[in-house]
């Protein structure tokens, strides 16, 4: 053992998870959270597989991971939280989902109603309540 630190295949697998997220590849993303996987998984920058997919517009595949534990407060190093990063891309659907799944619009930095306010994404404003 390496003192604890991922061998090899674990961090193939942990990239693969990553880059399905990111692609919005839920049939992947899927057979490894049913098979146990942490939805709640991060990367070295605090980005949880939640924040990669929101970030990337994916309703559906946030929808999965939430569905399997994720945390739509979650924020990464940076103090960003999912809902922020898909205002900030202007990812309504996505929004939408954060937000029934109970995301907290005023959380991290900036937050998601800050975000949307800077950016005068109107449409989306009102979805935050």
């Amino acid at each position: 053992m390496n003192g604890g630190a991922p061998d090899d295949e674990t961090l193939a697998l942990a990239h693969a998870l990553f880059d399905a997220a990111r692609e919005g590849n839920s049939a992947l993303l899927g057979d490894y959270l049913a098979a146990g996987a942490p939805a709640t998984l991060t990367n070295t920058a605090g980005d949880s597989l939640l924040m990669l997919a929101a970030y990337h517009g994916h309703a559906d595949t946030v929808g999965l991971i939430l569905a399997h534990g994720g945390d739509a407060n979650t924020a990464n190093d940076r103090g960003q939280t999912p809902l922020a990063g898909a205002v900030f891309k202007g990812y309504a659907d996505v929004v939408k989902v954060l937000i029934d799944a109970g995301a907290d619009p005023d959380a991290g930095s900036p937050s998601a109603r800050a975000a949307a306010q800077m950016f005068a994404r109107h449409d989306i404003l009102s979805l935050l309540g």
